[in-house]
C-alpha cells in the first residue's frame, strides 16, 4: 500500500522531520512503514492499516506546524503511535492538535502534571469523585504519581489538612528486623518512592517543613493501626503486599472529610504464599459498593521508557501461555 502527501515549504519539512530526521524515523519504526521524500512529496509505503495511521499522524503534525503550535513531546508522540483506537482518526487529530487532557496540579516550576492516557484520565476523574479509589495496574502507569498530584492539589486548595503516604514494609521476602540501623533507617528504602514523588511536586524546603509539622506524613502501614484519619488525603502504595488483615485495618482508618487512594499490582506481590493478598480480597469483597471505585490500568497506560511497555506486554503474554 502506498500514500503520497505534499509538503508546502522546506521549513515545514525541517520541522516535520525533526533533528536528524528523528520524527520520521520514529514513525517508521513504530508503525512499520517506509517514508521517502521526493521533491515536495512524501511517499508512505507499508501495510494498509499502518500507512493510514502514518498518514493521519503526519497530516496532523503538518496542521500543527502550519498553525504555529508546539509539536507533541516524544513521550506523547510515542503513546499516540502505540495506542491507536478503531475510531482513532478523531482521537489522533484531537491529541495532535495540541488539545491536552486536563492537568491535576502544577509542580513547583509551574509545569502541569496530569493524565496522559485515557485510563489515567479515568483514574484522575475517579479520585475527584470517590472517597476510596483502588488503582490496579503494572509499573509505569502513574498510579502513585497521579495520586500524589491529586493529594498535593487537594492540600493547596485546603480541601484536606494533611497528606499521609504509607506502604507495607515488605519487599521480596526481606524482614525489617534483619536490616541494619534504627527504625527510620530500616524503613527509609521502602518509603523512598513516595518521597521521590512528592519532591517532584513541591519545593524541597516546603516538603521538609510539611514533614516537620506533620502536614505530610510518610510512614509504614503498621503505624496506621489504631488511628482515625480525618481531613486527610491518604495514599496506600504497593498494596499488593498487604495481608487481608492489614487491608481491612487500613480501610477502616478513614475519617471524616478524608480520601484514600490504594495502588498496587496484583502480579507483583512479595507476600509469602500462605498469606492471602489483601488487595485481591478487597477487590472481591468491595467491588459492589457504589461509593468505592476500582480503576484498572494496563500496558497501554505506561508512560515510562518505551521499552517498559514492551516488557510488560511480553510478561503478560508469557503469563497467559
Amino acid at each position: 500500500m502506498e500514500k503520497v502527501l505534499r509538503v508546502s515549504t522546506n521549513e515545514e519539512l525541517q520541522q516535520l522531520f525533526g533533528s536528524r530526521d528523528e520524527n520520521i524515523h520514529f514513525i517508521e519504526k513504530e508503525l512499520k512503514v517506509k517514508i521517502t521524500l521526493r521533491g515536495e512529496y512524501l511517499k508512505i509505503d507499508g501495510r494498509l492499516n499502518d500507512v493510514e495511521k502514518a498518514q493521519t499522524v503526519i497530516k496532523n503534525l503538518l496542521s500543527l506546524i502550519r498553525s504555529g503550535e508546539k509539536l507533541p513531546s516524544r513521550q506523547e508522540f510515542y503513546h499516540l503511535l502505540q495506542n491507536p483506537k478503531n475510531d482513532k482518526k478523531n482521537t489522533q487529530k484531537k491529541e495532535l492538535s495540541g488539545e491536552k487532557l486536563p492537568s491535576i496540579t502544577n509542580n513547583f516550576l509551574g509545569k502541569p502534571i496530569g493524565p496522559r492516557t485515557k485510563g489515567q484520565s479515568e483514574y484522575a476523574e475517579a479520585i475527584k469523585n470517590y472517597d476510596i479509589v483502588f488503582a490496579l495496574g503494572p509499573a509505569g502507569t502513574g498510579k502513585t504519581y497521579l495520586a500524589m498530584a491529586a493529594a498535593v492539589e487537594a492540600l493547596k486548595k485546603q480541601e484536606v489538612r494533611r497528606i499521609i503516604l504509607t506502604r507495607p514494609a515488605i519487599e521480596a521476602g526481606e524482614s525489617l528486623g534483619f536490616l541494619p540501623g534504627d527504625i527510620n533507617e530500616k524503613i527509609s528504602p521502602y518509603l523512598r518512592p513516595l518521597y521521590d514523588a512528592i519532591y517532584d511536586m513541591l519545593e524541597a524546603e516546603r516538603v521538609e517543613k510539611y514533614i516537620e509539622t506533620g502536614i505530610v506524613e510518610v510512614a509504614p502501614l503498621a503505624y496506621m493501626r489504631g488511628r482515625t484519619l480525618n481531613d486527610a488525603f491518604i495514599i496506600l502504595d504497593e498494596a499488593q503486599n498487604c495481608t487481608a488483615e492489614q487491608m481491612k485495618m487500613f480501610l477502616t482508618r478513614l475519617g471524616f472529610d478524608s480520601k484514600a487512594v490504594i495502588t498496587g499490582d496484583l502480579t507483583q506481590s512479595d507476600l509469602p504464599g500462605a498469606k492471602p493478598i489483601g488487595l485481591l480480597q478487597a477487590q472481591k469483597i468491595l467491588s459492589d459498593i457504589e461509593e468505592i471505585k476500582f480503576i484498572y490500568l494496563s500496558g497501554e497506560d505506561v508512560v515510562r521508557h518505551a521499552l517498559v511497555q514492551k516488557i510488560i506486554e511480553a510478561y503478560d503474554k508469557n503469563n497467559r501461555q
